[in-house]
């Protein structure tokens, strides 16, 4: 199947698009877009794959769902575009970023500026209904994200993954950890925020790994 992605993306996913799996989640989604509302644009479900090549990748953010309201999706999870109120899990993102970097906290919630210094934001699916959380799991996006984890993990080196509560951190099963950094919290969500996400650090822990790897730091 020729599926429009970066290209880099779609060399090392290539098989991925070839399987069977992918086909039926193929037509489930386009039949989805054609008679619901779906959230991101469809131009935008591949975004953090365009904005963060393969082989520039250097530190992985796994989230789990789209945001399911107006104009908040585009393509990059816990992002948002310019102009819309911060969801609770991205205030408490940015809160930790201020206290462990001791920066101010940025005005916009489009983490754009992040996917293109090498963060993936990856959602573990990348569609969702409008206003209906969940609605496009076990469609087969878990499985298609489950295998960009796996060929990260075993085809590059020196990455480092941020592993958000326990359903990001089941996904990252499959991580190599001798070959890569797995930072684990629980996840920035209100619910669970203060039971160790705040103070986690795991933002200055990502750019002391890389840079003693040699690499820039990510400007958080």
């Amino acid at each position: 199947m020729d599926v429009k992605i970066e290209p880099s993306w779609k060399a090392v996913l290539q098989d991925e698009f070839d399987k069977p799996y992918f086909e039926l989640l193929t037509r489930f989604v386009r039949k989805e877009y054609e008679t619901q509302a779906i959230y991101p644009p469809a131009k935008l479900i591949f975004n953090a794959f365009d904005l963060c090549p393969f082989d520039r990748t250097k530190v992985v953010i796994i989230g789990q769902d789209p945001y399911h309201g107006y104009g908040q999706a585009h393509g990059l999870c816990f992002s948002v575009n310019d102009g819309i109120p911060f969801p609770p899990s991205l205030i408490n993102i940015l809160k930790e970023i201020e206290d462990d970097l001791h920066i101010p906290s940025p005005k916009s919630g489009n983490l754009e500026r992040w996917a293109k210094q090498g963060v993936l934001l990856l959602n573990a699916t990348l569609t969702v209904r409008a206003g209906l959380a969940g609605s496009h799991q076990q469609k087969g996006w878990e499985e298609f994200t489950d295998s960009v984890i796996k060929k990260l993990s075993d085809n590059r080196e020196g990455l480092v993954f941020m592993l958000w509560g326990s359903y990001a951190q089941r996904k990252g099963l499959v991580i190599d950890k001798n070959r890569h950094l797995v930072l684990q919290a629980v996840h920035p969500s209100p619910l669970s925020a203060y039971r160790g996400f705040l103070g986690c650090k795991h933002f200055s822990q990502a750019n002391v790994y890389l840079q003693k790897r040699g690499e820039a730091p990510i400007q958080w």
